[in-house]
C-alpha cells in the first residue's frame, strides 16, 4: 500500500469527521506508507473503524488525544511522536476529504528535493468551495505576505502541505498559540521568519457535500475572530523582526 518511506509520513488530524474519515485514510494509504491519524478527542465513534483498520495494517497508526484540543494541538501531538520515531518530514492533510491524496507523492518528492523547505498547497477550488471562505482567505493570504515581507507564500490556509518537523517543533515550542484554527497560517508565517523557504504546488481542493459525508467545524464568527487576533499578533511580531527580515531579503 502506497510508497514506503522511513523518513516521511502522512499525518491526519481528525475531530468528529464521521464515515468520510475512513475514505480519506484509505486514499492516503493507497499513496503512502506510513499514515498516522491523530484522533483529537472525537466523540462521534468515527475512530472505531479506523482502529479496526489499523489492526490489520502495519502502515497505519492511530494516536489519541484525551479531549478535543484543536487542530494545531493534534498536529503537535503527532509531530512529537513522529520526531521521536525518527521521521524528519510530515505531510499534513485534512480528514474530511478536501485534499487530493493522489498528489501526496508529488508533494513528498518536492520535499525530498528541497528538504529544508516547506511545500505548500496552492488550492485550485471547484464550485463546491464556499464563496465567503474563498474571499476571506484572500485577505489572510495578503496579510501573510505582508507579515513575511513577500516570503513566497501563495496560500497560508490550506492544510495540505509538507513540513520539516524539527523547525516546526522548535517554532511551536516557543509559543502557546498555533493550537487551534490558527495553526495553518501561523505555522507558515513563523517558519518563514525562521528562514524556512516555501515551495508552492497547485492541487485541486474540494468541499464534499453532506450527502457525501462532508463535514465542517468552521464557524464564521468564532474562527474569523481567531484569525483576526492571530494576524494582529503576527503584525506586532513583524515589527521587531523587521530589521533582520530586511537584511535577509537583501
Amino acid at each position: 500500500m502506497g510508497v514506503p518511506s522511513t523518513d516521511r509520513l502522512v499525518l491526519i488530524p481528525s475531530f468528529n469527521t464521521g464515515p468520510i474519515l475512513l475514505d480519506t485514510v484509505r486514499a492516503a494509504r493507497d499513496q503512502w506508507d506510513p499514515v498516522w491519524v491523530v484522533i483529537d478527542g472525537s466523540t462521534d465513534g468515527s475512530d472505531a473503524g479506523l482502529v479496526a483498520m489499523a489492526a490489520e495494517d502495519s502502515g497505519l497508526r492511530v494516536l489519541r488525544m484525551p479531549s478535543n484540543r484543536g487542530k494545531g494541538a493534534a498536529v503537535l501531538h503527532g509531530l512529537r511522536a513522529a520526531h521521536a520515531a525518527g521521521f524528519t518530514h510530515a505531510l499534513t492533510m485534512d480528514a474530511d476529504g478536501q485534499h487530493p491524496a493522489d498528489h501526496i507523492a508529488a508533494f513528498m518528492a518536492a520535499s525530498a528535493a528541497n528538504p529544508s523547505a516547506m511545500v505548500l498547497c496552492r488550492p485550485l477550488f471547484d464550485a463546491s468551495a464556499p464563496v465567503l471562505r474563498v474571499h476571506g482567505r484572500r485577505i489572510s493570504n495578503q496579510l501573510a505576505r505582508l507579515e513575511t515581507l513577500g516570503g513566497g507564500i501563495d496560500d497560508c490556509l490550506s492544510g495540505f502541505r509538507v513540513y520539516p518537523i524539527a523547525p516546526l517543533l522548535a517554532v511551536m515550542d516557543q509559543t502557546r498559540w498555533m493550537r487551534r484554527f490558527d495553526f495553518d497560517p501561523e505555522a507558515v508565517v513563523r517558519l518563514s521568519w525562521r528562514g524556512v523557504a516555501a515551495i508552492n504546488l497547485a492541487a485541486p481542493v474540494r468541499y464534499p457535500p453532506p450527502a457525501e459525508g462532508g463535514v465542517s467545524h468552521f464557524r464564521y464568527g468564532r474562527d474569523n475572530a481567531v484569525l483576526t487576533w492571530m494576524h494582529t499578533r503576527l503584525l506586532c511580531g513583524l515589527l521587531w523582526r523587521l530589521p533582520a527580515l530586511v537584511r535577509r531579503g537583501r
